[in-house]
């Protein structure tokens, strides 16, 4: 009986412990092979730079920066209903209290945010999220160890002054007009 019992409250918590909970992650990957969606993955390769130019500060950066997934939704006359439900969709996975919410901008046709997850000093990834009414949408993963908001600014300018392999990013153009 006392097995029985056990096996019960072990089955329970096993039971309690799985999750529907939707992440970006199973989003993207639920998402890959959906026709209306474009995805991508970015390696740190794309940045080609002389790293002995760069400052400590943007070393680390770098060095904290691992990959970027790229999930885009390119809206056409065909799939307008479909863009709204899926925009719902990523809005409410950025609202779980996993991801904290740096800013937002924008309203109306266009408007992007910025989040994160982990703690403030040791990020596990930083999303971005813009939509344009007219285009579509587009959810960017920026994943690395330890990566803080001073990581991404220093990004910014190594990626100012880098040769950005553009072949890369081919993809992406259609959405970006």
């Amino acid at each position: 009986m006392k097995i029985a019992l056990y096996l019960v409250l072990l089955f329970s918590f096993l039971l309690s412990s799985c999750t529907n909970e939707q992440s970006l992650q199973k989003y993207f990957v639920e998402n890959a092979e959906n026709k209306n969606f474009l995805t991508m993955d970015v390696s740190p390769s794309l940045i080609d730079i002389d790293k002995a130019k760069l400052t400590i500060e943007q070393k680390t950066a770098l060095e904290s920066f691992d990959k970027m997934n790229i999930l885009a939704f390119k809206l056409d006359k065909n799939n307008k209903a479909q863009y709204d439900i899926e925009s719902q969709k990523v809005t409410q996975i950025l609202k779980n209290e996993k991801y904290q919410e740096l800013m937002k901008v924008g309203s109306g046709k266009d408007a992007a945010s910025v989040s994160f997850a982990g703690d403030e000093n040791h990020i596990d990834e930083f999303i971005l999220f813009a939509k344009r009414k007219e285009s579509g949408f587009a959810v960017v993963r920026i994943l690395g160890n330890d990566m803080n908001p001073n990581n991404i600014l220093n990004m910014i300018s190594v990626i100012k002054n880098a040769n950005i392999d553009m072949e890369q990013l081919k993809p992406l153009q259609g959405l970006i007009k």
